[in-house]
């Protein structure tokens, strides 16, 4: 018997399953009374779930995600990019990496205070700090909570340097604070566009910001003086790999001074969410993709290898590699490295201002 969730497509959403997860022992799944084959879910709205953390800012071990140290004002996100992985995350909170991860959102009410508490720990040499690692900052509970922007408050008041990394145009109402960080070095944007194909954005990150608005933010923020990047991750071989030409350029155009890349990974049971949804967008050119994709990580979709898992290895991501840095250098980008200053960091001695 077919699952109903395997029969039904939710609109507005990228999983469209809910994988089990593996922390849990039991399973649950919804019975029809009656043989009633023909329902609906009544619960599609998200949730937030509050949370009181004892620790907001992480550690990162991995050598090759470009970041020190990640700060999370919220676990789960809305923007529902199938592809993301901080889906496996979720799992950790005992919720499904599926659906659950775009409706369930955990919002850290806590971050502020603890973001300072961090800030005044003995020793701290104000590496800088990225919002954010496993979640969209500016995802839509953002627009409620305003968590990020208390962040960026304190960091500026503390100048605390800052990453950034967002698909959102929300954070075009923090274009102040960010001027001003701006202004002392202590600011990078990013801003995450891995395609200009509308249909294809409206189905594989259906709540995000569309590609239009992201090279608006790009090129807003840049004419404010905060220098920009973008990040063309991940890219899709045999969906949107064919697209890095243009999206430099209009990056480039826009404003942007650097630019990276990855190719998508599907770990844990992200490939189970991404092949469900491959198959039902595009299930003529399903094989041809799933295959580009072991292709570029040794025969398989998931890749743990440090130094190839974000770019992979083989003839096609040797073919993106070399067509992304030949775009860069066309267009002028990843010219110059851009350090921020770690040496004004100084706690505030009027602390009671930033609440």
């Amino acid at each position: 018997m077919v699952g109903e969730e395997e029969k039904q497509y939710f609109k507005g959403r990228g999983a469209q399953v809910n994988p089990h997860n593996k922390f849990l022992k039991d399973v649950y799944v919804k019975e029809h009374d009656e043989g009633i084959d023909d329902w609906e879910e009544s619960d599609r709205k998200t949730s937030f779930i509050f949370e009181n953390s004892k620790t907001i800012v992480n550690k990162v071990d991995s050598p090759d995600v470009g970041m020190a140290y990640s700060l999370n004002p919220y676990q789960g996100c809305e923007h529902g990019c199938t592809y993301c992985y901080a889906r496996n995350s979720h799992q950790y909170w005992g919720y499904s990496a599926g659906i659950e991860f775009e409706r369930k959102i955990i919002v850290k009410k806590e971050a502020p205070a603890l973001f300072k508490k961090f800030l005044e720990k003995k020793g701290w040499d104000a590496t800088t700090i990225s919002l954010s690692g496993n979640t969209d900052c500016y995802q839509p509970a953002e627009r409620k909570f305003k968590l990020t922007r208390q962040l960026l408050e304190i960091a500026l008041a503390y100048k605390q340097p800052i990453g950034m990394i967002t698909k959102n145009s929300l954070i075009l109402r923090d274009r102040d604070i960010l001027q001003e960080m701006a202004k002392l070095n202590l600011c990078m944007v990013y801003v995450s566009i891995n395609s200009l194909n509308e249909d294809l954005r409206q189905v594989m990150e259906p709540r995000t910001t569309t590609a239009k608005q992201r090279l608006k933010v790009v090129e807003e923020l840049s004419k404010a003086g905060i220098p920009m990047g973008v990040m063309v991750a991940p890219l899709v071989p045999g969906l949107s790999d064919h697209e890095v030409p243009k999206i430099l350029k209009a990056v480039a155009d826009a404003g942007a001074l650097k630019a990276g890349y990855t190719v998508v990974r599907l770990n844990g049971v992200i490939g189970q969410i991404f092949e469900d949804w491959l198959r039902k967008n595009f299930p003529d050119r399903f094989d041809k993709v799933w295959h580009m994709i072991q292709s570029c990580h040794g025969g398989n979709v998931n890749d743990s290898r440090f130094g190839d898992r974000m770019r992979g290895d083989g003839n096609i991501s040797q073919m993106i590699r070399d067509n992304f840095r030949l775009h860069c250098r066309l267009n002028g980008l990843n010219v110059k490295d851009i350090i921020l200053d770690h040496t004004l960091f100084k706690i505030p001695s009027n602390q009671a201002s930033l609440f």
